[in-house]
Formats: structure tokens, C-alpha cells, sequence
């Protein structure tokens, strides 16, 4: 099981996310370092893929510093582009995050990344949707396909909302020069957003690399009596953390990886208890019973996505 570190929660105090504890508001060097010690351990416990962005606050120059602490050619990073963090770190900010699919973001935040090359091994378009015409922009298209075969990337693109699987798709067709240009695709997937197995098939057909993000559904995999419906699901985890004697986010990040093989699992813990946790995933596997049982929690992705646009940023 290959388990990465996302950074989103380690950039910025505030996430869209169900939190079962209320988070001790710091200032932003006690946070900086916070979360340098949670890479450090990350490290420490043999995590090597990183996934950061220019959008997750200061998480981007936060792996930049401590990338240069390191000298390890089997890291590697993976970045975004597209998105532009506006909150400030200001708790009270109402809006976080500013999107912008324009060859002039493009080039703009390729200016800071590339400073982590060479242990960029992936650069992707941050929430690529078929709104923002991103997938038919040929001079953002030529741009990263540029990109690619100067400094040996893998392109990749992240997905976001109903239409996940649409995107996906349309992304496979994306050609430059005679040649597709996408090579990763890092996509939502859990228990309740099943929608990826649609296509799944065809992505290790075509040997292109699967990197499965909020795995624990931004929190709604723990108990919470806000969400009566899902009393089943929760029983169910329950019995299956005992059985195996790991948490919730453990059972969470395993089936994950069983039902997508071969692929990159995020965690996204924002403390090294959350990252001890989430590590445990490697110790165990779920039988075909067990398997069966969480798919039978899948639901409508329209209504996912619903309720997923109900959470705030705290």
C-alpha cells in the first residue's frame, strides 16, 4: 500500500472538513512549525510522495523548506496550479481560495514550483472541470506538455463534484502533438463516492497513475449524529476497527487501497497522531466480505456532493 502525505490541512489552519475536536487557534509560526514536524515524521515513518499546491497556503514553500533539508532522490512532490489562497490566514476570511485556469497562472505559479524540481515528479491542474474550458485551452495544453518533457513530469489533473468521471474521460482524449498529455489523475474517492469505478478499469488499462484524495469523505466516515443516515455505516466501521484493532481512518484509507490497486492513497492528517493512525492502514487487509459490505454504502453522487457543499471552512 503506497500512502502520500496531502499538505492542504498543514498550509492553511482552516479546511473544509468536519472536525471531531475543536483546533487550538495558533499563531502562524507555532503553525509553521507544527507542521514541519508533521513532514518531518511522515519522513521519518516512510512516506515519500507529497502532495502540496500553491492553493494550500503556505504549504507549498513549507515543503520547499524542508525539501531542503533532505537529500533523497526517492521523494517525490507532487504540485498544482490553478488555485490562489486569499484567506490571509484570517479565520474570519469569506473566501479562501480564488480559481483561475489562465496560461498566465500557469506560468506565474510554475515560477515558484519549479524551485522544488528536480524532486517535482508530477504537476497537475488544481480542480479541473469542464467549466473552465481548461481541458480545451491549447496554449495552456502546449505550455504543460512543454513542461513535461523539459523536466520529465508526469501531467496530472485533480477532480472535484458530480461530474468527476465526465472529466476523466475527456481528459483521456486529450491529445498534443499526436500524444496524451494527461499521465495522473487524482480523483475523490470513498465508501459514499463510489463514482470512479466507472472508469477505473480503463485508467490501469491505459497504465496511467491513480492518486485517491479525502478518502475519509472530509470527515463524514466518523460518527456524527448530524448524519442519522449513515447509522449503518458507521456500525459497520465500528466492528471492522475492532475486528482489526485500527481506527476508522485506517479501515477508510484500506479499502481505498483494495478497490483501487496499485494506487497512491492521501492521507491528509494534520498531526502525527493523525499520521500514526492512518499508517496503520498497511498492517492489515479486508476480506472480500468485509469489501462488500462498505460498497453497499455508496450513494448518489449528486447527493454527496450536496451535502459535501454544506461543510465550512473551520
Amino acid at each position: 500500500m503506497k500512502l502520500g502525505l496531502g499538505t492542504a490541512a498543514l498550509g492553511r489552519p482552516q479546511y473544509i472538513n468536519i472536525r471531531t475536536k475543536n483546533i487550538q487557534k495558533t499563531n502562524l509560526a507555532a503553525f509553521r512549525k507544527h507542521s514541519f514536524s508533521v513532514l518531518e515524521e511522515a519522513y521519518a515513518l516512510g512516506v515519500r510522495y507529497f502532495d502540496t499546491a500553491p492553493g494550500y497556503g503556505l504549504a507549498e514553500a513549507l515543503v520547499l523548506e524542508w525539501l531542503q533539508t533532505k537529500n533523497d532522490p526517492s521523494i517525490e512532490i507532487a504540485t498544482k496550479w490553478g488555485y490562489t489562497y486569499t484567506a490571509n490566514f484570517d479565520e474570519n476570511a469569506t473566501i479562501h481560495e480564488v480559481k483561475e485556469h489562465s496560461l498566465s497562472k500557469l506560468n506565474e505559479q510554475w515560477e515558484f514550483s519549479k524551485q522544488l524540481l528536480p524532486a517535482v515528479k508530477v504537476y497537475q491542474i488544481h480542480s479541473a472541470t469542464l467549466a473552465t474550458g481548461v481541458l480545451e485551452n491549447h496554449a495552456v495544453l502546449e505550455q504543460l506538455s512543454y513542461l513535461k518533457k523539459e523536466h520529465h513530469l508526469k501531467i496530472g489533473l485533480t477532480t472535484t463534484g458530480t461530474n468527476q468521471v465526465e472529466v476523466l474521460k475527456k481528459a483521456l482524449d486529450v491529445q498534443v502533438g499526436g500524444t496524451q498529455i494527461f499521465d495522473l489523475f487524482q480523483v475523490t474517492y470513498n465508501f459514499l463516492e463510489q463514482s470512479l469505478q466507472e472508469i477505473a478499469a480503463e485508467l490501469i488499462q491505459q497504465e496511467k497513475t491513480i492518486v485517491i484524495k479525502e478518502a475519509l469523505a472530509n470527515g463524514r466516515v466518523f460518527k456524527n449524529e448530524n448524519y442519522q443516515q449513515y447509522k449503518l455505516l458507521y456500525k459497520a466501521l465500528a466492528d471492522l476497527s475492532q475486528k482489526h484493532e485500527v481506527g476508522i481512518d485506517a479501515i477508510s484509507l484500506k479499502y481505498c487501497a483494495q478497490r483501487i490497486p496499485e494506487s497512491t492513497i492521501l492521507s491528509g492528517a494534520s498531526t502525527i497522531q493523525q499520521l500514526q493512525e492512518n499508517l496503520k492502514a498497511s498492517r492489515f487487509m479486508l476480506r472480500t466480505e468485509d469489501l462488500s459490505l462498505l460498497d453497499t454504502f455508496k450513494i448518489p453522487t449528486q447527493h454527496y456532493w450536496s451535502e459535501r457543499k454544506k461543510l465550512t471552512w473551520n
